[in-house]
């Protein structure tokens, strides 16, 4: 029953008491009956209230699980296509896996065809090295031996340097020798230089080259005065200087001879005229040795000009003394070698 027919109900009830022509008691009976109506009616209200405050907090705890369950679909459809994007990745690393695990077994078996064929790559090289270790401990033997040699020939090489250095030490004293003889000639020989007589040096010897005019007549072997009084000078630096071989070589022109007496041609008179010059050096200078001198006829074939020239043929007539120092020193040296 809603408040509002209650105190329609009540009003009536009062309307009949008063109206209608009761007894006391029968009065009281309905002012107890409206008491207690009003006591129903205030714990009716009282009752009212506390529902309405009851469906109000149930409303708004309705209201509240409302919202919540609206977050929850929202969380549940979230989740729920999360679910989905994870089976779709799952389903793809499960294919993933499955294709890594086909390529995985078809690794070990060409790793198990690997391995095998590293296995036999592995012996032969093995045997290659210790091949290679026997090469290389024979290449050893053989680099220590030619180190051996290379040391023995360092040794040689030595000592040969050594030798060397004493073969130019003979020929720097030999140089000096013909150096200082040349001196000793160019001064005994001082008025005669470049007046028929010439000194020079070269290829370690020294030449005394002396003309036709100063030495001989015309076709003759007999030497002249002036000659003679030069090969004295040159005889006595001779007999002074004992380690010197002398070579004496006449020389003529390319004119052949009349062949008269005892000259019958360009080679009797070249060696006649060395003879003549040689037997003046020995006769001037006692104790010059002729061991020492070699006497010699070249004809007309080493001239100093070949020019078919008077003035050619007049330098071409000449005699030369080669005067070389000793190389006893030197030879010992390249015996012993």
């Amino acid at each position: 029953m809603t408040k509002k027919n209650i105190f329609l109900f009540a009003t009536a009830m009062a309307v009949a008491v008063f109206t209608s022509c009761v007894p006391a008691r029968k009065f009281d009976e309905l002012e107890a009956k409206e008491k207690s109506c009003q006591s129903e009616l205030t714990a009716i209200k009282t009752s009212n209230q506390q529902m309405e405050e009851k469906i109000k907090g149930l409303n708004e705890t309705l209201t509240k699980d409302i919202k919540e369950i609206d977050g929850l679909r929202r969380d549940t459809a979230i989740v729920g296509s999360n679910y989905r994007n994870l089976t779709v990745k799952y389903d793809k690393l499960n294919l993933l896996n499955e294709q890594l695990m086909d390529k995985l077994n078809k690794l070990l078996v060409n790793s198990e065809k690997d391995n095998a064929k590293l296995s036999g790559d592995l012996q032969m090289t093995r045997e290659q090295l210790l091949k290679k270790e026997d090469e290389l401990k024979a290449l050893e033997a053989q680099l220590n031996k030619q180190k051996a040699e290379l040391d023995a020939l360092s040794a040689q090489l030595k000592l040969r340097e050594a030798r060397v250095n004493e073969l130019e030490d003979i020929l720097k004293k030999k140089d000096q020798a013909t150096a200082d003889l040349k001196k000793k000639l160019q001064d005994a020989l001082f008025n005669f230089e470049n007046k028929g007589l010439t000194i020079t040096q070269k290829n370690g010897k020294v030449y005394v080259s002396l003309d036709e005019s100063l030495l001989f007549a015309s076709g003759k072997t007999a030497v002249e005065p002036k000659g003679i009084e030069a090969l004295k000078n040159v005889a006595t630096v001779l007999e002074q200087n004992p380690d010197i071989n002398i070579v004496v070589e006449g020389h003529t022109d390319d004119v052949p001879m009349a062949g008269k007496g005892d000259i019958k041609d360009n080679w009797d008179l070249s060696v006649m005229r060395a003879t003549s010059v040689t037997k003046i050096l020995l006769q001037s200078a006692k104790t010059l040795d002729p061991k020492r001198i070699t006497s010699a006829g070249r004809g007309e074939f080493f001239p100093i000009d070949p020019a078919k020239t008077s003035e050619a043929r007049k330098k071409n007539r000449r005699t030369e003394i080669i005067l070389t120092p000793k190389l006893d020193e030197l030879f010992k040296v390249l015996e012993g070698n």
